[in-house]
């Protein structure tokens, strides 16, 4: 099949689409807000809500707009800095965002996400329902990072990775990242000019991963790796990624009707249930478990629970219901799951029978440490 067919039909049945645009895409340091770019996103995005698509826009730049607003010349490093240059852009970034689309009588509706939005089971679920209604009402949500209330432990780390938990969150059918490069390229084009760009990734293997490279800019902290990543992980969802260059007006459009813009990442023909996808990247991992091989060889040939006689060690302090990796003999991870004994206990019934867990810890809830619906095999 050409890539001109597979891309149409990747894009087909396609009806729910969370859109990301880059840092570098919506402002500079120097300049502040692009609102003349953005609002021929905006424009681009409109046309497609005309079209029959619901839209999920999660956008970059607040940190930037506030770095203008505050006169720094630099990207602010102190946590109270990047908090104070977020809370000020953030508000300069959604009434742009408001007065753009209220040009074409449509509203938006922001909503601001740490990471515990999305690792708590209820707060990620009453996010899913707001979200859910505010489309029900013809409404584009404006998604970023709570900057002015994250701190490390509980932040993203950058929007792509946001975006792609938020295609979980939304049950969306595609993900779109808008950003200033036309795709994934076999090189860098900035360093070597004679680089192509790959318009097709069946299989994000180590090949294409190798090929992108970390970037950290003074106006965005992703780069095409952070892309990719995402990518790889939205594929696992069962639904596929576009990357095209935001800054050229009319291509968001074009990449809804196939054609051969930008970087289509296919998805994986059986991809994850929602409430996998959250095991597997919706959660912190607070821990892992190490496997003999007998019990390694259970859960990936032969789908079933992880048991404590399977258990050889416990690395970590972690509570019932946590999310732990499961580790083979030779420190390689190929699982993760939710665990139904805090790491206290697990290190008292490794390598017994289920038999004897009763009389080891004085009750036995489960069998299983893992049962097998809450575990997730990478």
């Amino acid at each position: 099949m050409k890539t001109s067919d597979i891309r149409i039909a990747a894009v087909k049945d396609v009806k729910r689409i969370v859109i990301k645009i880059g840092s570098r895409v919506v402002a500079s340091s120097r300049l502040g807000l692009n609102s003349r770019r953005l609002k021929r996103i905006v424009r681009d995005m409109v046309e497609l809500k005309q079209r029959g698509y619901e839209l999920i826009l999660v956008s970059s730049g607040a940190i930037v707009a506030g770095m203008r607003e505050l006169g720094l010349n630099d990207r602010p490093r102190g946590i109270s800095l990047k908090q104070a240059a977020a809370s000020i852009g953030q508000s300069k970034l959604i009434q742009l965002y408001e007065r753009l689309f209220s040009e074409f009588n449509i509203k938006v509706a922001q909503i601001l996400l740490t990471r515990d939005d999305i690792a708590d089971r209820k707060r990620f679920l009453n996010s899913r329902n707001t979200l859910f209604t505010l489309l029900s009402y013809g409404v584009i949500p404006v998604i970023n990072e709570n900057d002015t209330v994250a701190i490390d432990e509980i932040k993203f780390g950058d929007n792509d990775l946001l975006s792609g938990l938020v295609t979980n969150l939304v049950d969306a059918d595609m993900l779109v990242i808008l950003s200033d490069i036309d795709g994934l390229f076999t090189e860098d084009p900035v360093v070597n000019p004679g680089a192509k760009l790959i318009p097709l990734v069946e299989e994000i293997d180590k090949g294409i991963e190798s090929i992108a490279g970390d970037s950290v800019t003074l106006e965005g902290t992703g780069g095409m790796a952070s892309k990719v990543k995402t990518a790889k992980k939205a594929a696992e969802y069962g639904i596929p990624t576009i990357i095209i260059n935001g800054t050229m007006p009319g291509l968001l459009g074009k990449a809804m009707e196939g054609y051969e813009t930008g970087t289509i990442f296919l998805p994986k023909k059986t991809g994850l249930t929602s409430r996998k996808y959250w095991i597997a990247y919706g959660l912190p991992t607070e821990g892992s478990l190490i496997l003999d091989n007998g019990a390694r060889d259970a859960l990936l040939l032969r789908g079933k629970s992880l048991l404590p006689s399977g258990i050889t060690g416990v690395k970590g302090d972690f509570e019932a219901g946590d999310a732990v990796t499961c580790e083979d003999v030779s420190g390689k991870a190929f699982a993760k799951g939710l665990v139904n004994y805090n790491s206290v206990d697990i290190e008292k019934i490794k390598g017994k029978r289920t038999t004897e867990i009763e009389g080891i810890l004085g009750i036995k809830d489960f069998d299983e440490v893992i049962h097998r619906d809450n575990m997730v095999i990478f």
